[in-house]
């Protein structure tokens, strides 16, 4: 079950870096959803490798194929499946760490735990099997805009290392994101954030920083109490997202240094609506969303591979020194944007879909008493 997410809405992802190919197989999408490869094939171009010159180098076009569960171009409500297969595997670029565990990498976890593990380019601990998820999350996208008339998300990088964007979070459009290669609408933060991250590659270095996301048009409701709050499931969702090492919604650690009179959002009526008139909360409140915008940021770590000699050791307990090899990202954050924006669009649609269960057996009860 540790690769299967949500409960109405069920996602369970498949193969390793350098295996034959990468997918993943959705299970609970309602019937007579338009969907076609092209509109899950725009998210996957924006996840893949190769992009530009500041993402690792691997050269596949990560086409996707739809096995199951579409007919006519709708839906079908069966299982949907979705293949990406592996083109430009270099598994003997790997043949050193066989043996020997990279530094903070899962390799001698998953050794530990397993007692065996894929050494090829990292097997499922590598970040390629986020296609599935972004995959899925293109499903979820679509769904919610179905649900939702409003429904927008979008999210965008706005720290790498030291450089800090700044960007208006309540009027940043998906379109901004997408102008320059870091995936940053602070065009002057951009260029340095690019300049940096070249000049990091060049060291054979690497770098972390922040990404922001922000989601419209959610009605009040969506979340459960207690275990399954929606803060918390989002939360769960970024962090299970590999090289993420912190996530906070709404005011996050700030709230630490704000009283309750500064951080309590009051409500007003506004357009006959119940509304907050701040947003310290971040779009949830007691776990269910709150119709205002729901907004978080997700902490990424600097890639673990570097072109350095580091010290580590072999599976048979002998110390020794490993000089990385393969390609990667020297920062993350560029390709993880979309990743992000697939993970909140999984959380959402799963609840979504269980408050319309809750919805709908509430219109049977009522029609029954009646």
């Amino acid at each position: 079950m540790s690769n299967t997410f949500g409960q109405l809405f069920r996602v369970t992802t498949f193969g390793e870096s350098h295996g034959g190919g990468v997918g993943v197989v959705i299970d609970g999408c309602p019937p007579n959803i338009e969907l076609s490869e092209a509109r899950i094939q725009r998210e996957l171009d924006r996840r893949r490798p190769g992009q530009s010159k500041i993402a690792t180098q691997r050269k596949e076009e990560d086409r996707c194929e739809i096995l199951s569960g579409i007919f006519g171009g709708k839906t079908l409500g069966t299982p949907i499946a979705i293949l990406v297969r592996n083109k430009d595997a270099r598994p003997e670029d790997y043949m050193e760490i066989a043996e020997k565990f990279r530094p903070s990498h899962a390799d001698f976890t998953y050794e530990a735990k397993y007692g065996i593990r894929n050494w090829q380019g990292g097997g499922r601990a590598s970040a390629r099997e986020t296609i599935g998820r972004v995959a899925a999350g293109a499903v979820a996208k679509k769904i919610l805009s179905v649900l939702y008339a409003e429904f927008e998300i979008v999210a965008y990088v706005t720290q790498i290392h030291e450089v800090v964007a700044k960007i208006n979070r309540s009027t940043v459009k998906g379109k901004e994101i997408e102008k320059n290669i870091v995936r940053c609408p602070d065009t002057v933060a951009a260029k340095k954030m690019v300049s940096l991250i070249e000049e990091i590659r060049n060291k054979g270095d690497s770098v972390g920083g922040v990404i922001e996301c922000v989601v419209r048009g959610i009605p009040p409701g969506l979340g459960e109490p207690v275990f399954d709050k929606l803060d918390a499931d989002l939360a769960k969702a970024m962090l299970s997202i590999p090289a993420t090492k912190g996530f906070e919604i709404g005011s996050g650690f700030a709230a630490t240094r704000m009283r309750g009179s500064q951080h309590n959002d009051p409500f007003e009526i506004r357009g006959g609506r119940i509304r907050a008139a701040t947003n310290n909360s971040g779009g949830a409140q007691g776990g269910i969303s709150n119709g205002e915008e729901i907004y978080f940021r997700v902490a990424f770590k600097p890639t673990a591979t570097i072109a350095h000699e580091q010290k580590t050791v072999t599976s048979s307990r002998k110390q020794t020194q490993l000089a990385a090899r393969g390609r990667h990202d020297p920062c993350v954050l560029p390709r993880a944007v979309p990743i992000v924006e697939a993970m909140a669009a999984l959380v959402l649609c799963d609840h979504a879909l269980r408050q319309r269960a809750i919805m709908i057996a509430d219109r049977g009860m009522s029609s029954a008493e009646q």
